[in-house]
């Protein structure tokens, strides 16, 4: 098998073990946060801080484009002059975890995507959560590391590939997105 059919089939192998109905419960979670008029916070570091944006950008403008729910997603990966101000000024493991304490309430849906599940930036938010009592979803690579541990819903790919994983998850978030605009939308389709 060369590396091309490997990689994609190792993609498959992984995204047919998750099952549907935790997918639908991740999406019913959003929704009753948005209809709540709660906040949602999103991060990851490195490709998954990319994949937090590309999900921000689905969730938020695609979702209000056809059903026009207002998902009210921030990304505490967005904004990099606060990012190096506060890994400059305080510490790179306090670079999520500031920014959520500054702007989260009680009742605000926290979601963490990382493959590894032990960045210390990542578990130091998470605990911050707990400790607030807000819902942590967590997407997570290898064995799902401390951050399984911590949160209310997990989806782990079982791969020690970071690009496996990654691609994973970007495939689940479309999903989400997509499962949330069929349910809500007015046009009668099925797939978008």
């Amino acid at each position: 098998m060369n590396l091309k059919d490997f990689y994609i089939s190792e993609v498959f192998k992984e995204i047919d073990k998750i099952q549907i109905k935790k997918i639908e419960l991740i999406s019913n979670e959003i929704i009753k946060t948005s209809k709540l008029n709660k906040n949602i916070y999103i991060c990851g570091n490195g490709g998954s801080y990319s994949i937090a944006n590309h999900a921000l950008c689905d969730l938020v403008k695609c979702v209000y484009q056809d059903s026009k729910i207002k998902i009210n997603l921030h990304s505490l990966s967005n904004n990099i002059e606060l990012i190096s101000a506060i890994s400059n000024d305080i510490s790179y493991e306090d670079i999520f975890s500031y920014q959520y304490n500054i702007q989260s309430k009680k009742g605000d849906l926290l979601i963490l995507i990382s493959t590894s599940g032990n960045s210390k930036n990542i578990i130091k938010i998470a605990k911050l959560a707990k400790k607030m009592s807000n819902k942590i979803i967590s997407f997570t690579g290898f064995n799902g590391g401390n951050l399984k541990k911590l949160s209310n819903i997990n989806v782990n790919i079982e791969t020690d590939n970071y690009g496996i994983s990654e691609d994973c998850h970007s495939i689940i978030f479309h999903l989400i997105s997509q499962m949330i605009r069929i349910k809500y939308t007015k046009k009668k389709i099925k797939y978008l």
